[in-house]
């Protein structure tokens, strides 16, 4: 085995298509998603994109890759599948306008399983030639899990030639051997790579890019968490960016995009809160997230300067109108977007804060002389107005008369101190789970409005496992149709989670779908602010200084205000005010 696999193995990409002359009428506009053409058509998806600009004298082309997916939703295979594409590859002159020009991996390294995905391309130039990284979900080597590959080529479209072994070897408990990243210093060049299972680590990388030191391993969030990690330099700092939750869930996608940072490229993170991206109650100040139009699941992203000086970043997301491969419900398509990525008071955000584009936009500087006219307008959140303090109540005896028990049969609760203290109950909401867990809940104002609270969930600060134990907001309409913030433990993390609930769906859709915000403390302060029809998360540390989430639309009629307290029995959440507010601008 060893010597088979010491021997390098050919991957020739299709023969590269001649660069096209300089475009003298560059693209001053562009939408989202970006179209990336194939033979008069439009690729569907490029998950997990990766960029570079041609590192060899002339070359004024960008190079576009993406993870291993089907282009399209009519090329099936002999048996009826669609047909996977390995690493695609697109050249541009303006950063608009892409064009195929291969994939990568017309055949998997012999290493890769054959059922294995090759995935999250990771393009380096280093000595003269260019190193397409990897992450091979599935192996041939003992234990058959995943590894990170890579391949060189002396040009940007192959072909490529995998070194035949892998740069980071499977780990012996399977951990996720995910998504690379490649971060050079003047010290050193490092490898970041992994995901929730597992953890984010980095890893010297050799000097001639192929190998890694296990030995020089330094992790870099805890698992269960994070995935797909960029990290870059800017104004003395190195900045993680890291992906949240779920990839691929259809319309119901909530990946999203957090940002941590150190003055070492090896770490601690922490965010703007000062939380520590390996602390149980993990870190991360979110950047990208949706914010309430056809986009959703904004994530893995990679990031790039343009020749006017303005970073921007390209991600794959979810369209919520067209989630699926045609005839392949349940496949997700991701195209991939382009924005541009700002940097507020030392944190970056995308968009001026005010997330993904679904309209015009002025078109990045991809040529030397060139210039962007896009200049960031910075978002301002929305603040709470005029307090409804009928809808408001401090948990003194007793409660309000507007509140209203569901299921109050199962819920064990006292008011004591000034909170309202009640027993997490082993149900959840969603049908059909069986117990459903207790609500407590009142009528929302009419029009839009903020609702908080603060609530400590008695659960330890550390440590697995207390899944699903919870306790926050809700916006109810009935079991079917909500959304929820939430205090939550998750394996052997704490985190702040935001899903909606939604029925009736059409056959094989999902009903929930979920998205996270900033760190919970030793309390969790959650806000969620309606404007019509459009829910939008918000956390704090100490209620003070908010971090915004993401946003979910949903028509829900007659909706009421709710707390929940569930997921299972052992512990407490613990609730001392809920307040309710017109909303100001």
């Amino acid at each position: 085995m060893a010597v088979l696999l010491s021997v390098p193995v050919a991957a020739s990409a299709a023969t590269p298509q001649p660069r096209p002359a300089p475009n003298p009428q560059p693209a001053t506009e562009y939408s989202n998603p970006l179209r990336l053409a194939i033979d008069g058509r439009e690729a569907a998806s490029c998950a997990d994109p990766d960029v570079i600009r041609g590192q060899e004298k002339g070359d004024t082309s960008w190079y576009l890759y993406c993870t291993s997916d089907a282009l399209f939703e009519d090329e099936r295979d002999a048996a009826g599948g669609l047909v996977i594409h390995n690493v695609p590859m697109f050249r541009s002159e303006d950063l608009v306008t892409w064009s195929y020009v291969g994939d990568a991996f017309p055949t998997k390294p012999s290493w890769v399983a054959p059922t294995g995905g090759v995935w999250a391309p990771e393009i380096s130039y280093r000595d003269g030639r260019y190193l397409l990284y990897y992450g091979a979900s599935e192996t041939t080597l003992p234990g058959g899990s995943s590894a990170i590959g890579v391949a060189t080529s002396d040009s940007p479209t192959g072909p490529w030639t995998d070194t035949g072994v892998p740069v980071v070897n499977p780990d012996p408990a399977g951990r996720w051997q995910f998504d690379p990243e490649v971060l050079t210093t003047k010290d050193a060049t490092y490898l970041y790579f992994g995901s929730y299972f597992g953890g984010i680590f980095a890893r010297e990388l050799a000097t001639d890019g192929l190998t890694t030191d296990a030995a020089s391993e330094t992790r870099i969030t805890v698992d269960n968490r994070y995935e797909g990690a960029v990290v870059l330099r800017h104004g003395g700092w190195y900045y993680l960016l890291a992906s949240a939750t779920n990839c691929c869930n259809g319309p119901l996608t909530g990946y999203a995009v957090f940002a941590a940072r150190s003055k070492s490229p090896l770490g601690p993170f922490v965010d703007r809160d000062g939380v520590s991206v390996l602390d149980g109650r993990v870190g991360g100040t979110p950047v990208l997230t949706q914010n309430g139009n056809r986009w959703v699941g904004t994530g893995h992203n990679t990031v790039f300067t343009d020749f006017d000086g303005q970073d921007w970043t390209i991600y794959h997301a979810v369209d919520q109108g067209d989630p699926y491969y045609a005839g392949d419900v349940g496949y997700t398509k991701r195209p991939a977007l382009l924005d541009p990525l700002d940097w507020r008071q030392g944190w970056p955000v995308v968009r001026g804060g005010a997330g993904p584009s679904d309209e015009t936009m002025p078109a990045p500087a991809a040529q030397p002389g060139d210039n962007t006219s896009y200049r960031p307008r910075f978002v301002r959140d929305p603040r709470p107005g005029k307090t409804y303090e009928r809808l408001s109540d401090s948990f003194d005896e007793p409660l309000l008369t507007n509140w209203t028990w569901t299921r109050p049969e199962s819920a064990v609760f006292e008011l004591r101190d000034g909170q309202l203290r009640w027993q997490t109950q082993a149900a959840d909401l969603h049908p059909p789970a069986e117990p459903l867990a207790s609500i407590l809940s009142e009528p929302a104002p009419a029009g839009d409005y903020v609702v908080e609270t603060k609530v400590s969930v008695t659960t330890p600060a550390e440590g697995c496992c207390q899944n699903y134990v919870q306790g926050g907001l809700l916006i109810y309409a009935d079991d079917g149709n909500y959304v929820k913030l939430t205090s939550a433990s998750i394996w052997n993390t704490r985190q702040t989670e935001f899903g909606k609930q939604v029925s009736p769906v059409p056959e094989g859709y999902p009903n929930y779908g979920n998205t996270v915000v900033g760190p919970v403390g030793e309390a969790a302060y959650l806000r969620i602010v309606h404007r019509g029809g459009l829910y939008t998360a918000y956390t704090s540390v100490d209620g003070r200084d908010w971090v915004r989430g993401g946003t979910w639309a949903h028509d829900l009629a007659s909706p009421r205000i709710g707390l929940v307290s569930m997921g299972g029995a052992g512990f407490e959440s613990r609730f001392d005010y809920v307040r309710v507010s017109a909303l100001r601008d």
